[in-house]
């Protein structure tokens, strides 16, 4: 049976979500599946929030907007406060719930593309410390609210450019929508010449994806 997927992803200008999104799509359309990517990138460009709305279905989708998402992904206070309004009762929410510095990466970028980290291209997350307020701001008329630590594990294990990859793996995960495969096919299409280039690269961006798909489990 045919199952239409929508997925709301956000966070701040340079965080990857529209990368993440861009993806997603490529991946569903050269699976011989149905797919629609809209971006949202703000009044604000980089320093507003960015917002991606993907659809997904083995079938032709009627409608390239939705009220309600199957999956909302949210990476800041200000991206929870903009989605909370796609959230229903059938909604799993996922937001990063890590306390160090977010990594910002190009929305045109895919992943991590030279492994040379410069300190200045990273912005403090706008995640408050303090838990009881955080947690206060979460929806609470979801399915399912799930925190992961994405931006503590991208820089202490991984490498803060990997971040948006390891959402990716979070999104697939949660949502069954696309075999690992696939999202991997597409990953390659957009680095195939960087991975070639430094091979690290590609086992570096498979390896956070991977790891994406370990922190959640599938709940849809």
């Amino acid at each position: 049976m045919s199952k239409l997927y929508k997925i709301a992803l956000a966070g701040e200008g340079g965080q990857g979500v529209q990368s993440v999104a861009n993806i997603l799509a490529e991946a569903a359309n050269d699976g011989g599946k149905e797919a629609i990517y809209i971006p949202n990138f703000g009044v604000e460009q980089r320093g507003g929030v960015s917002i991606a709305y993907v659809q997904i279905d083995d079938k032709v989708i009627g409608s390239p907007k939705f009220k309600t998402a199957d999956i909302v992904v949210a990476l800041s206070d200000r991206s929870i406060e903009r989605t909370k309004r796609y959230v229903g009762p059938n909604t799993v929410f996922i937001y990063d719930s890590s306390t160090l510095q977010a990594a910002e990466i190009d929305d045109r970028a895919i992943g991590i593309q030279g492994v040379e980290a410069d300190p200045r291209s990273q912005r403090p997350t706008s995640l408050t410390d303090d838990e009881a307020e955080f947690t206060a701001t979460l929806p609470t008329n979801a399915k399912a609210v799930i925190g992961i630590p994405a931006n503590d594990i991208a820089k202490n294990e991984l490498h803060p450019r990997v971040f948006n990859i390891m959402i990716l793996g979070a999104v697939i995960k949660a949502t069954g929508v696309l075999p690992i495969e696939k999202i991997k096919e597409a990953i390659e299409l957009k680095l195939g010449s960087k991975f070639d280039a430094k091979p690290e690269l590609r086992e570096l961006n498979f390896k956070a994806l991977e790891r994406g798909m370990n922190l959640v489990d599938k709940v849809l």
